[in-house]
């Protein structure tokens, strides 16, 4: 094929050393990222028998490359795996989502340690645990592990001197080692036994708890016996759940794929202890024209690359190429040897087919649910422009809200959804500052609506700063009503862009208000486009309460609990009691919070929208 005479000379001049290659378009994009062993002789490759379409297509879009030689092998892979998370390639497989999983992490550097959930692996003598695929699957982790195990979920610094304990305490959820109630090797050892249960290592925890049991009885502690007794029922109650799966005791992780019409869904089984104690599903990009063992190899490398936990063994359905050097970079990630395994029969092999299996019926659920969701948003997009005289479905539609906190700290923000679907990216959030004495909303909606535009106008006469702001929106929604609305369009005005459309959403009775009309408009409650309307209102608010939460965080409140209006001490102390922790209080629904004795449907709905 022919080539420019400036990237022949850059394919002439390549050393024959490892490395990580990367191919750009004519923007300067980086649209692939590889390594090898020998750069000269793989890069080259491509230009002289490009073997498949994926690779032409590449090929025939690649206008510059560059290249970075490493020491070792092991070097490149790692190379590889940061710059494909940086740049997210056109033409690599990746990992779907571009953010951080979330972990268990355990801050076993301290004294007292901690257990809560965070985005990021930090070398802080801490440990991990995950990553897991979902939010919500941590915090029902943390709800099991707060049922089984009295931990401590406070900031305080624990020196056991303090006057009186927290409410977990008096509820049986904590030891109390911040008023001496428990020493450290007492507080630690319960710590033990939690990670002793993400590892899957029921029968340790069994085993200690019963001796402690027994200790107690022997120094007749009845309620402390009794109290270990009971934990151990719960935890034998909760493990009797998980499937042995094998008689050898060996950690293992099954890994299999599926993939259909350009999409692949991967599935892994976590066995620790002949147990399978999680499951995780991950979707993958770019996988269309790949091969299977393409799309394997880019897994793992991505996957355990972020891993808390490397186990000794990791079956997988087919070879990958690299299984050398990949087995090489495992081990010097867990410290101990770490084998791929491609079972041919028995049990093993059994456990590949059972994890394929799953991986086919994931993929098949969230296609279907993707078609529903495109279908459904395409509805809602084409029921907006009818109900507001549009002259077309709006592509991007832009939600703003204000929040306060006790009329100070007010924050503004602003939401972005493409085609009915949230662009996280261009989320952006408003401090404000020109109100500083009392709350107003209008004021503070126009501070903001004033950045924003202002930042457009410039953008769109050559000043670059943030290019998504020089992007116009189709729609504007504005939470509230007929007076928000007009506060709007004056800062529209002022900038010469009030031909956007636009409309305000009143929360009591979803009232649509559009400009010069009195009569507010009312679409019927199961209409797809007043629920997008309704979603985006919601995302927007929910984008300005997290600032708060965060701000609130850095106050060094003891408990949000304590920060919500007519939450008292007793309604606190029976919110805990019932729920058991913050994160059960926020995940329930208006009518359990105001079945809580003491509580009403009023003071749940202010709990509910406060958290």
């Amino acid at each position: 094929m022919d080539i420019r005479p400036d990237l022949k000379a850059k394919l002439d001049s390549l050393p024959d050393k490892p490395g990580v290659y990367l191919y750009r378009n004519r923007e300067g994009q980086v649209i692939y990222v590889g390594k090898s062993v020998h750069l000269r002789q793989r890069v080259r490759s491509y230009f002289t028998s490009p073997r498949d379409r994926k690779t032409r297509e590449l090929v025939a879009r690649i206008h510059d490359l560059d290249f970075i030689v490493t020491d070792t092998e092991i070097e490149a892979l790692i190379l590889e795996c940061e710059l494909i998370k940086k740049y997210r390639p056109r033409y690599n497989v990746r990992l779907k989502d571009d953010k951080r999983y979330p972990y268990i992490k355990i801050t076993w550097g301290e004294d007292f340690p901690r257990v809560y959930a965070t985005r990021r692996m930090e070398q802080d003598g801490s440990r991990y645990f995950g990553p897991y695929t979902s939010v919500s699957a941590v915090h029902q982790t943390l709800d099991l592990l707060r049922r089984l195990f009295p931990y401590r979920t406070c900031n305080r610094e624990i020196t056991g001197h303090d006057r009186r304990p927290c409410l977990y305490y008096h509820i049986g959820r904590c030891l109390g080692p911040c008023i001496g109630k428990a020493d450290r090797e007492e507080y630690r050892a319960v710590i033990e036994q939690v990670c002793n249960f993400l590892q899957g290592r029921d029968q340790e925890i069994v085993a200690d708890l019963e001796r402690r049991m027994k200790e107690a009885a022997a120094r007749l502690d009845f309620e402390s016996a009794a109290f270990y007794r009971d934990q151990m029922r719960a935890v034998q109650q909760v493990t009797a759940q998980q499937k042995i799966v094998s008689l050898v005791s060996q950690d293992r992780d099954v890994v299999a794929f599926a993939r259909d019409d350009g999409q692949a869904c991967v599935q892994v089984f976590f066995i620790r202890g002949g147990k399978i104690i999680g499951r995780e599903y991950f979707v993958l990009e770019g996988t269309g024209g790949a091969e299977d063992a393409a799309i394997l190899e880019a897994f793992i490398q991505q996957f355990y690359d972020k891993a808390a936990y490397v186990p000794s063994e990791i079956l997988v359905p087919q070879a990958v190429e690299q299984a050398r050097i990949i087995e090489s970079w495992l081990r010097s990630k867990r410290g101990d040897h770490v084998t791929l395994c491609v079972p041919q029969g028995g049990q093993s092999r059994e456990l590949i087919r059972m994890a394929a299996e799953n991986a086919a019926e994931t993929l098949a659920a969230l296609r279907a649910q993707w078609a529903a969701d495109q279908n459904r948003q395409t509805q809602a997009l084409s029921e907006l422009q009818e109900a507001l005289g549009l002259s077309a479905p709006p592509s991007r539609i832009e939600g703003y809200d204000i929040s306060t906190f006790y009329g100070t700290a007010t924050y503004g923000s602003m939401v972005v959804f493409i085609h009915g679907v949230p662009r996280k990216s261009e989320y952006r959030r408003f401090k404000i500052k020109s109100i500083t004495e009392h709350a107003d909303d209008y004021a503070a909606l126009q501070e903001v609506l004033h950045r924003r535009f202002r930042r457009a106008v410039s953008e769109l006469e050559g000043e670059k700063k943030d290019p998504s702001f020089s992007i116009l929106p189709d729609l504007i929604l504005i939470d509230g009503g007929k007076g928000q609305l007009n506060a709007a369009l004056e800062v529209l005005r002022e900038y010469g862009l009030d031909h956007l459309p636009i409309f305000g959403l009143a929360k009591r009775e979803e009232e649509i208000y559009l400009p010069g009309q009195d009569v507010p408009l009312r679409l019927p409650r199961d209409s797809a486009g007043l629920q997008l309307a309704q979603r985006i209102r919601d995302e927007a608010h929910r984008f300005a309460i997290t600032t708060h939460r965060r701000a609130r965080e850095k106050m060094g409140l003891a408990s949000v609990l304590e920060t919500i209006p007519g939450i008292g001490p007793q309604r606190r102390k029976a919110l805990l009691k019932a729920f058991g922790s913050l994160d059960r209080i926020r995940q329930a629904d208006v009518e359990e919070l105001a079945a809580v004795p003491g509580m009403n449907r009023r003071v749940a709905e202010q709990v509910k929208e406060w958290l």
